[in-house]
Protein backbone atom coordinates (compact mmCIF):
# COMPACT_ATOMS: atom_id res chain seq x y z
CA UNK A 1 0.00 0.00 0.00
CA UNK A 2 1.40 3.38 -1.01
CA UNK A 3 -0.11 6.77 -0.14
CA UNK A 4 1.45 8.06 -3.35
CA UNK A 5 -0.83 5.76 -5.34
CA UNK A 6 -3.86 6.97 -3.43
CA UNK A 7 -2.91 10.59 -4.13
CA UNK A 8 -2.24 9.84 -7.81
CA UNK A 9 -5.63 8.17 -8.13
CA UNK A 10 -7.29 11.13 -6.39
CA UNK A 11 -5.60 13.51 -8.82
CA UNK A 12 -6.77 11.40 -11.75
CA UNK A 13 -10.35 11.37 -10.46
CA UNK A 14 -10.18 15.17 -10.18
CA UNK A 15 -8.84 15.36 -13.73
CA UNK A 16 -11.73 13.30 -15.09
CA UNK A 17 -14.27 15.27 -13.06
CA UNK A 18 -12.96 18.68 -14.12
CA UNK A 19 -12.72 17.68 -17.79
CA UNK A 20 -16.29 16.41 -17.65
CA UNK A 21 -17.51 19.62 -16.01
CA UNK A 22 -15.80 21.67 -18.73
CA UNK A 23 -17.50 19.63 -21.45
CA UNK A 24 -20.94 19.75 -19.80
CA UNK A 25 -20.72 23.51 -19.25
CA UNK A 26 -20.10 24.01 -22.96
CA UNK A 27 -22.77 21.50 -23.99
CA UNK A 28 -25.36 23.51 -22.07
CA UNK A 29 -24.81 26.47 -24.39
CA UNK A 30 -25.37 24.60 -27.66
CA UNK A 31 -27.64 22.17 -29.48
CA UNK A 32 -25.35 19.33 -30.49
CA UNK A 33 -26.69 16.84 -33.06
CA UNK A 34 -26.75 13.13 -32.25
CA UNK A 35 -24.75 12.31 -35.39
CA UNK A 36 -21.89 14.21 -37.02
CA UNK A 37 -20.99 13.86 -40.73
CA UNK A 38 -17.31 13.08 -41.23
CA UNK A 39 -16.85 16.04 -43.56
CA UNK A 40 -17.67 18.37 -40.63
CA UNK A 41 -14.91 16.93 -38.45
CA UNK A 42 -11.56 18.72 -38.27
CA UNK A 43 -8.07 17.26 -38.21
CA UNK A 44 -8.00 17.23 -34.39
CA UNK A 45 -11.47 15.66 -34.13
CA UNK A 46 -10.52 12.79 -36.41
CA UNK A 47 -7.27 12.27 -34.51
CA UNK A 48 -8.91 11.82 -31.09
CA UNK A 49 -11.73 9.68 -32.52
CA UNK A 50 -9.14 7.43 -34.11
CA UNK A 51 -7.18 7.22 -30.84
CA UNK A 52 -10.19 6.21 -28.72
CA UNK A 53 -11.24 3.78 -31.45
CA UNK A 54 -7.89 1.99 -31.22
CA UNK A 55 -7.98 2.22 -27.41
CA UNK A 56 -11.27 0.30 -27.29
CA UNK A 57 -9.71 -2.61 -29.16
CA UNK A 58 -6.51 -2.65 -27.12
CA UNK A 59 -8.24 -2.41 -23.73
CA UNK A 60 -10.73 -5.13 -24.64
CA UNK A 61 -7.90 -7.44 -25.76
CA UNK A 62 -5.96 -6.78 -22.54
CA UNK A 63 -9.00 -7.45 -20.36
CA UNK A 64 -9.80 -10.65 -22.25
CA UNK A 65 -6.27 -11.81 -21.40
CA UNK A 66 -6.74 -10.66 -17.76
CA UNK A 67 -4.02 -8.05 -18.20
CA UNK A 68 -6.00 -5.66 -16.02
CA UNK A 69 -3.09 -3.45 -15.01
CA UNK A 70 -2.02 -2.89 -18.62
CA UNK A 71 -5.60 -2.13 -19.63
CA UNK A 72 -6.20 0.51 -16.96
CA UNK A 73 -2.82 2.13 -17.63
CA UNK A 74 -3.80 2.60 -21.28
CA UNK A 75 -7.12 4.19 -20.28
CA UNK A 76 -5.35 6.38 -17.72
CA UNK A 77 -2.75 7.57 -20.25
CA UNK A 78 -5.37 8.25 -22.91
CA UNK A 79 -7.66 10.31 -20.65
CA UNK A 80 -4.92 12.29 -18.94
CA UNK A 81 -2.58 12.93 -21.85
CA UNK A 82 -4.32 12.59 -25.20
CA UNK A 83 -7.81 13.74 -24.22
CA UNK A 84 -7.28 16.26 -21.41
CA UNK A 85 -3.79 17.64 -22.03
CA UNK A 86 -3.99 17.70 -25.82
CA UNK A 87 -7.45 17.47 -27.37
CA UNK A 88 -9.32 19.68 -24.89
CA UNK A 89 -6.61 22.32 -25.25
CA UNK A 90 -6.83 22.01 -29.05
CA UNK A 91 -10.57 22.72 -29.14
CA UNK A 92 -10.66 25.66 -26.73
CA UNK A 93 -9.89 28.22 -29.47
CA UNK A 94 -12.78 26.79 -31.52
CA UNK A 95 -15.15 27.06 -28.58
CA UNK A 96 -14.10 30.52 -27.38
CA UNK A 97 -12.43 32.37 -30.26
CA UNK A 98 -14.36 31.19 -33.29
CA UNK A 99 -17.69 32.20 -34.83
CA UNK A 100 -17.85 29.01 -36.89
CA UNK A 101 -20.94 27.21 -35.53
CA UNK A 102 -20.24 24.04 -37.53
CA UNK A 103 -16.74 23.81 -36.09
CA UNK A 104 -18.02 24.39 -32.55
CA UNK A 105 -20.70 21.72 -32.93
CA UNK A 106 -18.17 19.24 -34.31
CA UNK A 107 -15.88 19.93 -31.35
CA UNK A 108 -18.69 19.50 -28.80
CA UNK A 109 -19.98 16.33 -30.47
CA UNK A 110 -16.47 14.87 -30.47
CA UNK A 111 -15.84 15.84 -26.84
CA UNK A 112 -19.07 14.14 -25.74
CA UNK A 113 -18.57 11.05 -27.90
CA UNK A 114 -14.98 10.46 -26.81
CA UNK A 115 -15.70 11.16 -23.13
CA UNK A 116 -18.56 8.64 -23.10
CA UNK A 117 -16.38 5.93 -24.66
CA UNK A 118 -13.53 6.72 -22.25
CA UNK A 119 -15.90 6.56 -19.26
CA UNK A 120 -17.14 3.14 -20.36
CA UNK A 121 -13.58 1.82 -20.64
CA UNK A 122 -12.75 3.27 -17.22
CA UNK A 123 -15.96 2.07 -15.54
CA UNK A 124 -14.73 -1.39 -14.39
CA UNK A 125 -11.99 0.36 -12.41
CA UNK A 126 -13.79 3.51 -11.20
CA UNK A 127 -17.50 2.61 -11.16
CA UNK A 128 -18.97 5.38 -9.03
CA UNK A 129 -17.52 8.51 -10.60
CA UNK A 130 -18.02 7.16 -14.13
CA UNK A 131 -21.68 6.34 -13.42
CA UNK A 132 -22.30 9.80 -11.97
CA UNK A 133 -20.72 11.60 -14.92
CA UNK A 134 -22.34 9.33 -17.51
CA UNK A 135 -25.85 9.85 -16.15
CA UNK A 136 -25.36 13.62 -15.96
CA UNK A 137 -23.74 13.90 -19.39
CA UNK A 138 -26.44 12.18 -21.41
CA UNK A 139 -30.11 11.19 -21.10
CA UNK A 140 -30.36 8.52 -23.80
CA UNK A 141 -29.25 5.64 -21.57
CA UNK A 142 -30.25 4.90 -17.98
CA UNK A 143 -26.94 3.65 -16.66
CA UNK A 144 -23.37 3.10 -17.79
CA UNK A 145 -23.59 -0.41 -16.30
CA UNK A 146 -26.02 -1.57 -19.00
CA UNK A 147 -24.69 0.55 -21.87
CA UNK A 148 -22.90 -0.99 -24.83
CA UNK A 149 -19.15 -1.58 -24.47
CA UNK A 150 -17.07 0.45 -26.99
CA UNK A 151 -16.03 -1.51 -30.06
CA UNK A 152 -13.71 -0.72 -32.96
CA UNK A 153 -15.41 1.05 -35.88
CA UNK A 154 -13.74 1.20 -39.26
CA UNK A 155 -15.39 4.56 -39.97
CA UNK A 156 -13.35 6.15 -37.16
CA UNK A 157 -9.97 4.84 -38.33
CA UNK A 158 -8.04 7.95 -39.39
CA UNK A 159 -4.41 6.86 -39.71
CA UNK A 160 -3.45 9.85 -41.87
CA UNK A 161 -4.88 12.38 -39.39
CA UNK A 162 -3.17 10.60 -36.49
CA UNK A 163 0.20 10.95 -38.20
CA UNK A 164 -0.40 14.62 -38.98
CA UNK A 165 -1.36 15.51 -35.41
CA UNK A 166 1.65 13.63 -34.06
CA UNK A 167 3.82 15.78 -36.35
CA UNK A 168 2.34 18.92 -34.83
CA UNK A 169 2.64 17.60 -31.27
CA UNK A 170 6.33 16.88 -31.87
CA UNK A 171 6.84 20.46 -33.07
CA UNK A 172 4.96 21.88 -30.08
CA UNK A 173 7.05 19.83 -27.64
CA UNK A 174 10.21 21.03 -29.36
CA UNK A 175 9.17 24.68 -29.11
CA UNK A 176 8.22 24.28 -25.44
CA UNK A 177 11.55 22.61 -24.64
CA UNK A 178 13.49 25.44 -26.27
CA UNK A 179 11.46 28.03 -24.38
CA UNK A 180 12.00 26.19 -21.09
CA UNK A 181 15.76 25.92 -21.68
CA UNK A 182 15.86 29.68 -22.24
CA UNK A 183 13.58 30.47 -19.25
CA UNK A 184 10.97 32.15 -21.42
CA UNK A 185 7.68 32.65 -19.56
CA UNK A 186 4.51 31.27 -21.19
CA UNK A 187 3.05 34.78 -21.21
CA UNK A 188 5.76 35.95 -23.62
CA UNK A 189 4.62 35.11 -27.13
CA UNK A 190 6.98 34.69 -30.07
CA UNK A 191 6.63 34.35 -33.82
CA UNK A 192 6.93 30.75 -35.01
CA UNK A 193 8.24 30.01 -38.50
CA UNK A 194 7.46 26.64 -40.05
CA UNK A 195 9.95 26.07 -42.87
CA UNK A 196 9.62 23.04 -45.13
CA UNK A 197 10.07 22.23 -48.79
CA UNK A 198 7.34 19.62 -48.37
CA UNK A 199 3.94 21.11 -49.29
CA UNK A 200 2.17 18.38 -47.28
CA UNK A 201 4.01 19.43 -44.11
CA UNK A 202 3.08 23.07 -44.65
CA UNK A 203 -0.54 22.03 -45.22
CA UNK A 204 -0.61 20.20 -41.88
CA UNK A 205 0.38 23.33 -39.98
CA UNK A 206 -1.96 25.50 -42.05
CA UNK A 207 -4.91 23.25 -41.19
CA UNK A 208 -4.00 23.21 -37.51
CA UNK A 209 -2.93 26.83 -37.16
CA UNK A 210 -5.91 27.73 -34.93
CA UNK A 211 -4.76 25.47 -32.10
CA UNK A 212 -1.05 25.24 -32.95
CA UNK A 213 -0.45 28.92 -32.18
CA UNK A 214 -1.79 28.93 -28.58
CA UNK A 215 -0.24 25.55 -27.73
CA UNK A 216 3.14 26.73 -29.02
CA UNK A 217 2.76 30.13 -27.26
CA UNK A 218 3.02 31.81 -30.65
CA UNK A 219 1.95 35.35 -31.47
CA UNK A 220 1.84 34.31 -35.13
CA UNK A 221 2.62 31.26 -37.25
CA UNK A 222 4.39 31.87 -40.53
CA UNK A 223 4.63 29.10 -43.12
CA UNK A 224 7.62 29.25 -45.47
Amino acid sequence: FYWERVEASRNFANKVWNASRFIMMNLEKAEVPSEMPKDKLTLADKWILSKVNTLATEVTDNMDRYELGIAVQKVYDFIWEEFCDWYIEMVKPRLYNSDNADSQNAALWTLKHVLIDALKLLHPYMPFITEEIFCTLQSEEESIMISAWPVYKEEYAFAKEEKEIETMKEAIRGIRNVRTSMNVAPSRKASVYVVSENADIRAIFENGKLFFAPLAYASEVCLL
